[in-house]
Parts: structure tokens; C-alpha cells; sequence
């Protein structure tokens, strides 16, 4: 590791007259006015953070009282130089940082500074914090975050984030000391997969909405938002080859009492997509058949097998829709949707869905899934559905997506005894649409009502017996929109039992610890506030 005095000898006499002009156009390009009043230089003083304060819980902490690092108006953000990705990273980094202190944060990509800064380095982490890993130094000179890759550096700026005061959450200057506390973080995630699931199609939800909830879902360094587009009530994604599935599908009088209409263009997927992956989430988009396909049917008559159209449902009621399993205009209408929908998503995965195909008899549920599985790899993804495709035998490489809530379920060990991997969704304790307690507003209860410990208390590895650490993809909590409206509506359910999923899908299970968990996110409530989101109040928790 590079020390403070032999960066400081890196700082040639061509580097420093580098700097200083990289310093003047920084000042004369940044975007944000700064106050007219003069900058005070924030005192120096002890921090009220510690190290292991953040969520998720790091792997590693080894806390340096004497290397409190303060910002101040001289501190700049330096990144690994000819890194894109890097110098990305630390604009976005600069963007949170400057409202709250008033400071410039100039990003510079040089290979060192003698100014006080923050270092975001993309390289030398070592094996041991992997792809997605981290390690975070705090000196009194420096903070210096080095991962393997930019996800992973992007994770140690929201540990940064967390180490700063709560106050760094505003949207207008603050004054306060921006003390980060000294020492070192050596963090990396236990899954791979730690996803969020935002249900498009029981009611619309725009795309200001879903950028709003990835930058939440980021801070908690979520990895994979999976997007539910198309069910009995609504379909809400463009395709060209189906025009009407759209327009009337997902047009007026869609929804959950006739209440949620609206769809995603291509473009607007795209841009979803885009603003995803610049905060190190990769969309998985989901289109569920062959039931819930209401909204499809309803549509296009010849997706029925009597060649007539049901009416719209608008209702919550599941299991009664299903396409028509012998006609192969199914499979052309299934690859057109599979094929439309893998061309604009640039991630790994297309979900399926597969779930609650109660109107299909077995075998003809078999029919379709041995149809519809290979279609999926032949446009170049790799097939994921919720649990009910285990029943197919499907080839190793298709992903179940676990929801029951019993901790048995055969066809889910037989597959990963096979080799199939799986995320962990268990109803009854991961889906943030249901209640907190039989006086919630909003939600459902069919699977249990869930208070914060609930989402907290329970280990992935140990939910289903013959599933498990090595079977796990990862984790992931799924929020269904019947009773939703509005983004104050996903955050009031989503916070704060979201935090426990992410900590679950990050942390070691062996620092799992409820005091340890409930202290830290009391902490966080001062952040939600001055971010405004409308998060529950837990009586099991206490709130800063």
C-alpha cells in the first residue's frame, strides 16, 4: 500500500503545474454556485461517526483515532488517472458532497495532490475484497478508497457517505465539521446477487419514481433491481411487435382498481437502465406467463385459445389466467416479447416469472417452460423464475426465485442438487409490501405481517433445508404494488426493512446481530428526513 509520504514524493514539479491548471478549470466548470458569504474552514474534531456505524455492517473495521480526516474548502477528489470509470465515480461522489458543505470537490485525474483529498482508486485491492469489494483508508491527510473494479469503488464512496455526518443528506449548505473517523474498512459482499424487485404492473410507477428509489437502493449497495412489467392488471413495456399490449394494456383504466395506467417506452427503459448501471445496478426485467397474462389476453384476442378476449381485471385476485399452451401463435408472441425485451436489457438476466399458473395443468405447464426456458439463451440471457419452474427439471443454469414461505420445498432442493442457483424471497419475510402490523395503511397480510426484526432475524442459508450458502445466487425483496400509489407510498414500505434486506445479502451471517442492526438504523432516520423520504417509524427501534 502507498503511504502518505511517497504519494506526497510522487507530486513532481510537471505534476504540480498540472494541478494547478486542472484546478483552475475545475473552479471555472463547476455547476454549483457557492454561497456568497465566505467559506469557513470547518474546525477539526472528533467525528460522530465510527467505522462499523454504516449499514450494511463491514466485513472488517480497524478504527485509528488519530486519523480523523476533515473535509474543508481545499479538499479535492482525485481518481485514478485515464479511468473513466473512475473519474464517473467521483463526479457522482462531488454531486452528494457539495450541496451540504459548500465545498468545489474538483475531480482530478492525476496521479497525486499535496491538497487534502479524497482518493478513488481503481486497482491494487488485492484478491481478498474480490470484484465487488472494497478497502477504505482514513489518515488525517487522506481518504483513500482502492477497489478492483468500479463497482466496488462505487460501493466504498456509499460507506463514505455513511461516515459523514448526517447533515451531508442536505440539499443546501450546512455548517458542521465533515469529520470522517480514522482507520481502515476492508469490506466485500457475501452474495452476489442483493436485489430490490419494484412491481410496475399492479400500478404504474413513472420513471422519476423508479430513479428515485435506485438512488435509495444504491446507499445500501442493492446490486439488482428487478422490475415486474406485465401481470393480469397491466402490461408496461413497450413492444413494437405487439403494439397494443401498451396502449391498451397498459392504458387508461389499467391497474389495481382501474388506478395505475402508464408504460415504459423503449426509451424510457433504456434511460432506466442507463441510470441503473451508472450506480452499479443491473436491471432485470420480468415478464410473467403463462399466467398472469391477463392484460396481454385481454388485449389480443388471439392469445386465447377460444379466440375471444376476456375483459380486463382490475381486481387482485391471482391464478385464472393462462396463455393458450398447444397454439404456436403463443411461442411466436413469446419470442417477440423475449426478443424486443433482450435487445434493450444490457444485463445478465430475463425473468420469466412462471408463478401461480394455476389455470395450467401440470403437464401443460411443463409444455410451456420447455418451450420458453431455451428461448431465453437463444436471445443471449440467462432464464430466471419464481421457484414453480424447478417443477420442469429446467437445465442448470435457469435461476429460481424462492417466495414460499415454508422452509421445505422438494423441487427447490432437487434443483440445486442439480446445480440450478437460487435467490432467496421468502414471503413471509422479504416481500416489503406486506404489513408491518394489522394497522398499516397500506399492504397486504395473506403472507404475514412483517415488522423490521422479521425482515432482520432469519439466514438465507438456513430458510430451506437442502439450500444452502453455496446454492445462493442471493437475496431479495420484492415489493408488489396493489395498495401503492406514489413513491411516498413504495418508501413507507420499502423503509425501513429494505436496510435488512441489503445488510442480509452483504454482511458475514457471523456479524449478524439485532441490538447491533437496530442501533444503526436508528441512526439513519436523520438521513431519510433530510433526503425526505417518508419512512415507518418502527416502535422496535430508536430513532435519532
Amino acid at each position: 500500500m502507498t503511504t502518505d509520504h511517497d504519494e506526497h514524493q510522487e507530486v513532481s514539479v510537471r505534476h504540480r503545474h498540472t494541478l494547478t491548471r486542472l484546478l483552475a478549470a475545475t473552479a471555472l466548470a463547476l455547476p454549483l454556485a457557492l454561497p456568497a458569504t465566505p467559506a469557513v474552514a470547518a474546525p477539526t474534531g472528533t467525528p460522530t461517526r465510527q467505522l462499523d456505524d454504516v449499514i450494511p455492517a463491514p466485513v472488517e473495521t480497524r478504527p485509528d483515532p488519530r486519523g480523523t480526516f476533515t473535509l474543508s474548502p481545499l479538499t479535492v477528489i482525485r481518481t485514478t488517472p485515464h479511468s473513466a470509470a473512475a473519474r464517473q465515480i467521483g463526479r457522482q461522489l462531488a454531486d452528494t458532497l457539495r450541496p451540504a458543505t459548500g465545498y468545489p470537490l474538483p475531480v482530478l485525474p492525476v496521479p497525486a495532490t499535496p491538497l487534502p483529498e479524497i482518493a478513488l482508486l481503481i486497482g491494487g485491492a488485492g484478491s481478498r475484497v474480490g470484484q465487488e469489494g472494497y478497502q477504505l483508508d482514513v489518515t488525517r491527510h487522506r481518504v483513500t478508497i482502492r477497489a478492483n473494479t468500479p463497482a466496488g469503488l462505487f460501493a466504498g464512496t456509499q460507506t463514505l457517505r455513511q461516515l459523514l455526518p448526517a447533515q451531508i443528506e442536505a440539499a443546501q449548505r450546512q455548517r458542521t465539521t465533515w469529520a470522517v473517523p480514522g482507520g481502515r474498512i476492508i469490506d466485500y459482499p457475501r452474495f452476489a446477487y442483493r436485489g430490490a424487485m419494484l412491481d410496475l404492473a399492479r400500478h404504474f410507477h413513472t420513471v422519476p419514481e423508479i430513479k428515485t428509489y435506485i438512488d435509495l437502493l444504491s446507499q445500501y449497495k442493492i446490486n439488482y433491481l428487478h422490475l415486474h412489467l406485465s401481470d393480469d392488471q397491466g402490461w408496461r413495456i413497450q413492444i413494437d411487435s405487439w403494439p397494443r399490449l401498451t396502449t391498451v394494456g397498459g392504458g387508461p383504466g389499467t391497474g389495481v382498481d382501474g388506478v395505475g395506467p402508464g408504460y415504459l417506452t423503449k426509451d424510457d427503459y433504456k434511460a432506466v437502465t442507463a441510470y441503473a448501471a451508472a450506480r452499479q445496478i443491473t436491471i432485470v426485467p420480468e415478464i410473467d406467463m403463462p399466467g398472469h397474462t391477463n392484460a396481454a389476453q385481454s388485449t389480443y384476442a388471439e392469445l386465447n385459445c377460444d379466440g375471444v378476449a376476456p375483459p380486463p381485471r382490475t381486481d387482485i385476485a391471482v391464478g385464472y389466467s393462462s396463455l393458450c399452451i398447444d397454439d404456436e401463435l403463443t411461442y411466436r408472441f413469446v419470442e417477440d416479447v423475449i426478443r424486443e425485451l433482450a435487445e434493450i436489457t444490457p444485463g445478465p438476466y430475463l425473468h420469466v416469472g412462471g408463478d401461480e399458473a394455476h389455470a395450467t395443468t401440470d403437464e401443460e405447464y411443463a409444455t410451456f417452460m420447455r418451450r420458453v426456458l431455451p428461448l431465453v439463451n437463444k436471445y443471449g440471457k440467462r432464464a430466471y423464475g419464481w421457484n414453480e419452474v424447478m417443477q420442469v427439471d429446467p437445465a442448470s443454469d435457469v435461476i429460481a426465485q424462492y417466495w414460499g414461505t415454508g422452509t421445505t420445498n422438494a423441487d427447490l432442493a432437487e434443483a440445486v442438487a442439480r446445480g440450478n442457483k437460487v435467490v432467496m424471497s421468502p414471503a413471509n419475510k422479504a416481500y416489503l409490501d406486506m404489513k408491518y402490523d394489522r394497522n398499516t395503511p397500506l399492504g397486504l397480510s395473506w403472507a404475514a405481517y412483517i415488522e423490521v426484526r422479521d425482515a432482520y432475524d432469519w439466514d438465507p442459508a438456513q430458510r430451506v433445508t437442502g439450500v444452502g450458502e453455496d446454492a445462493l445466487l442471493g437475496v431479495e425483496a420484492p415489493l408488489w404494488s396493489e395498495t401503492l400509489r406514489s413513491i411516498d407510498d413504495i418508501e413507507y414500505m420499502a423503509f425501513p426493512r429494505l436496510p435488512a434486506i441489503a445488510e442480509l445479502g452483504w454482511s458475514t451471517a457471523a456479524s449478524h446481530d439485532w441490538e447491533s442492526f437496530r442501533a444503526r438504523l436508528g441512526e439513519q432516520a436523520p438521513r431519510w428526513r433530510l433526503q425526505q423520504v417518508n419512512y415507518y417509524p418502527s416502535p422496535q427501534v430508536t430513532w435519532s
